[in-house]
C-alpha cells in the first residue's frame, strides 16, 4: 500500500499550469488516448471469447456424451475462436506499444522544457536567492522534481486511462454477462473498503514513524561519516554507536508495525475477494443449470472479477502520485515564479576601462536596515586598494556591489565615470577577475580549468599563464601534466595548488579590475610566498581590490579602507593609518604587536 505523498498548496492552479506544457503536444496525446482505448478494449474482449471457445469445447462433449447423433467437438470453430483471440492480443499490444512509444516522446520532451526554462531562470535570479537557499533545494526542483512529473507522465498517466477504461469496459461486459453476477462482484468492494479502513489508519501512523526516523537515521549517518575524523579525535565513537541503535532500534519498531499491519491488507481483501468467487461460482452454476447462461460465461465472469479490483487499486495508487507530482511541479514553478534580476537599461558600454572607480553615497541593505550608508571612495587607475576590518563590517558586500551582484539602495557606483547600472551585467563582469578564498574548479583537465578564463584560448597562452601564477612547474610534475583530470571535488591536489591554479584562469583573463578575497587564508607560509608572488604579478597595471585579515600581505597598498559596521571609518596609506593611531593600529598591532612596538 502506497503512503500519501506531500500535498500541493493549491492543487488546481498547478494542475492546469502543468497540462499547459503539454498543450503544444496535444495531436500526441490524443493519439495516445485512443491506442490506450483500442489496446484495452481488445484486452478486455479477450476473456469474453475464450469463454466462447469453452462453451463450444463444453456443448460438443456434453452432446456426444448424451450420444446425440453426429454430435463432437467443433474443433475447426474452436481453432477460429483462438485465431481470433491471438489477433486480438496481438492488436492489443500493438497499441500498447504505440501509447507507450509516444507518451515517452512526450513526457521526455515536456521535462526537457520544464529544464529549459528553470535552466533559463537560473541564470536571471539575483545572488541574494542562492543566499536564502541551500543549494541541494535548488538542484532538488531541477532533478528530482523535475524527474517526477516526466516518470508521472510517462508511466502513471498511461496506466491511468487504462485503469479507468479497463474499469468501464469490464462493467460493460460483466453486465452483458449477468447483472445479477455483476452485482455480486461490487458488492465486495464497499465491504473491502470497510474492513481495511480502521487498518489504514493505523498503518499511516506507522508509516509516517517511519519516514521520521529513516530521516533521523540518514540524517546521523551523514554527519557521523563527514566528521569522522572528529568523532575519532575526541573518541566519541561508542556515543554515535549508542545513537545509531537507539534510532536504528526506533526506525526497527516503527517499520515492522507499518509492514505487519499494511500486510494485513491484502489477505483480507483476498478472503472477502475469494468469498465474492465462492458465491459467483455457486450462483453462476445455478444459472448455467438453468440454461441461463453458457458455462464459457462463467468462466469469463470470474476472470473479469479477478481483473475488477487491479484497476481499482490502480486507480487509487495513480491518485497519490499524481497529487505527489502537483507537489512537485509546485516546486518547480515556485522557482520559475522567484523575483528576477532587475532588469538592464543598457545605455552606455565599457569596451576596456582604464580601471577608475568611485562610490558615490552608496546605500545598502539585504533588507529594511541598512548595512552601508553613505559610503564615498575613490580608486584612481592601476591602484591596489586593500579592505580590511573584523568581520561582518561588509567587506564582502562591497565586493559583490561592485560587481552587481545586488542591486544599491541608493547613490552610484561609477567605473570610468560611467555608471555600472547603464551597463549591461554581463560586460560589467568581463571588466573584473576574481581569485577567491574558496577556490572553484570544476571536474575536468588543469588545462580545461585554466582556460575556463577566456574562450578560445591558445596553448601558448595557458603555458604563459600558467608561468606567471607559478603553477606550470607543479603541474608539469604530475603524471599527466596539463591533462591530470581533477575530481569532483578537485581534492586529488594540494589547497595552494588549487589557488595558483585560479591566479593562473584570473591571468588568462586578463581583466582591467581584479578583486582578490583573502586568498592566502587556508595554505601554507612557503605556498604562501609563491601565491603573493603570482598575486603581485597578477596586479601589476590593475586596478586591484584586496580583502584581507593578515595585515601584512597589505602594507604597500596603494589606498587601504577600514571599514566597520558597513561604513569605511578610516582611509589612507598603511604610514598614514599607523600614525593616526586609530581602528586599524589597534588591528595592526593585535596582529604584529611585537614587531611594530
Amino acid at each position: 500500500m502506497m503512503m500519501m505523498g506531500q500535498k500541493p498548496k493549491n492543487f488546481k492552479s498547478t494542475l492546469k499550469r502543468l497540462l499547459g506544457y503539454l498543450k503544444p503536444r496535444r495531436g500526441q496525446l490524443i493519439a495516445v488516448l485512443f491506442a490506450a482505448i483500442l489496446s484495452t478494449v481488445f484486452a478486455i474482449i479477450g476473456p469474453k471469447i475464450m469463454g466462447n471457445a469453452i462453451t463450444e469445447l463444453f456443448e460438443g462433449a456434453y452432446a456426444k456424451f448424451k450420444g446425440v447423433p453426429g454430435a463432437g467437438i467443433d474443433f475447426g470453430r474452436i481453432g477460429e475462436i483462438l485465431l481470433l483471440l491471438a489477433g486480438l492480443y496481438v492488436f492489443s499490444s500493438i497499441f500498447s506499444f504505440i501509447q507507450q512509444y509516444i507518451m515517452s516522446s512526450v513526457a521526455q520532451l515536456t521535462a526537457y522544457d520544464l529544464r529549459e526554462d528553470v535552466n533559463q531562470k537560473i541564470e536571471k535570479l539575483p545572488l541574494k536567492y542562492y543566499d536564502g537557499r541551500a543549494n541541494g533545494e535548488t538542484l532538488s526542483r531541477m532533478t528530482n522534481d523535475i524527474d517526477t512529473i516526466s516518470s508521472t507522465l510517462q508511466q502513471s498517466l498511461t496506466q491511468f486511462i487504462t485503469s479507468i477504461v479497463t474499469i468501464v469496459g469490464i462493467i460493460i461486459m460483466m453486465l452483458s454477462i449477468s447483472p445479477l453476477l455483476t452485482l455480486i462482484s461490487v458488492v465486495s468492494l464497499p465491504v473491502s473498503v470497510f474492513a481495511i479502513r480502521p487498518i489504514l489508519k493505523r498503518s499511516q501512523k506507522h508509516f509516517a514513524d517511519q519516514q521520521r526516523t529513516l530521516g533521523q537515521l540518514n540524517g546521523h549517518i551523514e554527519e557521523m561519516f563527514t566528521g569522522h575524523q572528529v568523532v575519532k579525535a575526541f573518541g566519541h565513537e561508542k556515543k554515535a554507536g549508542v545513537e545509531f541503535d537507539s534510532v536504528n532500534d526506533e526506525l526497527y519498531e516503527a517499520g515492522s508495525k507499518a509492514q505487519f499491519i499494511s500486510g494485513i491488507i491484502m489477505p483480507i481483501m483476498m478472503f472477502i475477494g475469494n468469498i465474492s468467487y465462492v458465491l459467483i461460482s455457486v450462483v453462476g452454476g445455478i444459472l448455467v443449470t438453468n440454461r441461463a447462461i453458457s458455462i464459457g460465461d462463467i468462466q469469463a465472469f470470474i476472470t473479469y472479477t479477478r481483473q475488477f479490483t487491479q484497476p481499482i487499486t490502480q486507480t487509487a495508487n495513480i491518485a497519490n502520485i499524481i497529487q505527489s507530482t502537483v507537489a512537485a511541479a509546485e516546486r518547480v514553478f515556485e522557482l520559475l515564479d522567484e523575483e528576477e534580476e532587475v532588469k538592464e537599461e543598457t545605455v552606455a558600454h565599457l569596451s576596456r576601462p582604464e580601471g577608475e572607480v568611485a562610490f558615490e553615497h552608496v546605500d545598502f541593505g539585504y533588507g529594511e536596515n541598512l548595512l552601508i550608508n553613505d559610503m564615498n571612495i575613490h580608486v584612481k587607475p592601476g591602484q591596489t586598494v586593500a579592505i580590511v576590518g573584523p568581520t561582518g563590517a561588509g567587506k564582502t558586500t562591497l565586493i559583490n556591489l561592485l560587481m552587481r551582484f545586488y542591486e544599491l539602495n541608493g547613490g552610484q557606483i561609477k567605473i570610468d565615470g560611467i555608471d555600472t547600472r547603464s551597463v549591461p551585467r554581463s560586460e560589467l563582469r568581463r571588466s573584473f577577475g576574481m581569485v577567491l578564498q574558496d577556490t572553484w574548479l570544476f571536474k575536468g583537465t588543469i588545462r580545461e580549468n585554466i582556460a575556463y578564463g577566456k574562450t578560445g584560448a591558445t596553448e601558448e597562452e595557458i603555458m604563459v599563464a600558467s608561468e606567471m601564477a607559478h603553477a606550470d612547474h607543479f603541474i608539469r610534475t604530475l603524471p599527466e601534466g596539463y591533462d591530470t583530470v581533477l575530481n569532483e571535488e578537485a581534492s586529488n591536489i594540494s589547497q595552494g595548488q588549487k589557488q595558483l591554479i585560479t591566479i593562473a584562469r584570473a591571468i588568462l583573463a586578463d581583466p582591467p579590475i581584479m578583486i582578490l578575497d583573502e586568498a592566502t587564508s587556508s595554505v601554507d607560509t612557503r605556498t604562501e610566498l609563491l601565491i603573493q608572488q603570482a598575486m603581485n604579478r597578477l596586479m601589476e597595471g590593475r586596478t586591484s581590490f584586496v580583502i584581507a585579515h593578515r595585515l601584512s600581505t597589505i602594507k604597500d597598498a596603494d589606498l587601504i579602507l577600514v571599514m566597520d559596521q558597513g561604513s569605511v571609518i578610516e582611509q589612507g596609506t598603511h604610514a598614514e593609518l599607523l600614525r593616526q593611531n586609530g581602528f586599524y593600529a589597534d588591528l595592526y598591532n593585535s596582529q604584529f604587536g611585537e614587531v611594530a612596538g
